[in-house]
């Protein structure tokens, strides 16, 4: 069994298509003995082997059926069945409504359905799904998209727990998911509806209580820089960004909210 403290790493964090050394959305969470890969954006499959193997992933989570934060679903299916990687199947794969057949329509080229679900054991999510993956809880909320799309708050055994928005401009849902959490992962697009921008992120986190702020999936109108600080103007606690490669490790004694910086402890 893994045997590190509750933890994300930054797969990618570019919108809405990668760029050189940035992916697209995509996050690995460890802890409690499993790995977790949160949304699974261009790019994020191949950064994803910089840190684990595919066979030692025990589930994917997706928080919403745009591209930019599932379309590399299509190729796992393809190293999970015809790699001869000889990996344990299907994998647990929890994601909006209709996630299968998405996943089956771009895939299948001829008369018969893909077999998505020889690949993955596909449960899909509804507002308050709560699910156990090795010794972490999985909780997920429904939130503004403009399609259906998720929330998700991972909990360990010890309390420790982080909140990453999805897509999603601001809403109670993200709020009451995000309240009291040690970190919280929140994207900042832009002012436009779907999406948070930095400050709406900073007031978000604010509102939550949250212990600390990442702010990612940063639209082109700012800089990273700019970015947290528009989040930092709205926020007391500390700010950062999700550059790529990023690990924030997650503490209960981050709760302590009052300085702001771009640099907090994490490390590549």
């Amino acid at each position: 069994m893994l045997d590190v403290p509750l933890r994300i790493t930054v797969l990618g964090s570019a919108t809405p298509f990668a760029r050189p050394g940035n992916a697209c959305s995509g996050y690995l969470v460890e802890g409690g003995g499993a790995r977790v890969w949160v949304d699974a954006g261009s790019g994020t499959l191949a950064e994803l082997q910089r840190y684990v193997a595919l066979g030692d992933v025990d589930a994917v989570w997706i928080s919403h059926l745009h591209a930019d934060h599932s379309a590399d679903l299509l190729t796992t299916h393809y190293a999970l069945l015809y790699a001869g990687l000889d990996l344990p199947l299907p994998v647990p794969l929890f994601g909006p409504a209709g996630i299968a057949d998405r996943i089956a329509g771009f895939l299948t080229n001829g008369p018969e359905r893909s077999p998505v679900e020889k690949a993955f054991a596909v449960q899909e999510l509804h507002d308050g799904h709560v699910v156990r993956v090795g010794g972490l809880t999985l909780t997920s909320r429904a939130v503004e998209h403009g399609l259906p799309a998720f929330a998700l708050r991972v909990e360990d055994e010890e309390g420790r727990s982080l909140v990453y928005s999805g897509d999603c401009e601001p809403c109670p849902s993200l709020v009451e998911l995000a309240r009291g959490c040690d970190l919280f992962v929140c994207e900042a697009d832009g002012e436009v509806a779907g999406h948070h921008s930095a400050a709406q992120a900073g007031r978000s986190a604010a509102e939550a209580g949250a212990g600390r702020l990442v702010v990612t999936h940063v639209g082109s109108a700012v800089t990273p820089e700019e970015a947290v600080a528009l989040a930092a103007a709205e926020y007391p606690g500390a700010v950062a960004h999700a550059g790529p490669g990023l690990r924030f490790e997650v503490t209960r004694r981050s709760r302590t909210p009052g300085r702001t910086t771009t640099s907090p402890a994490s490390s590549r």
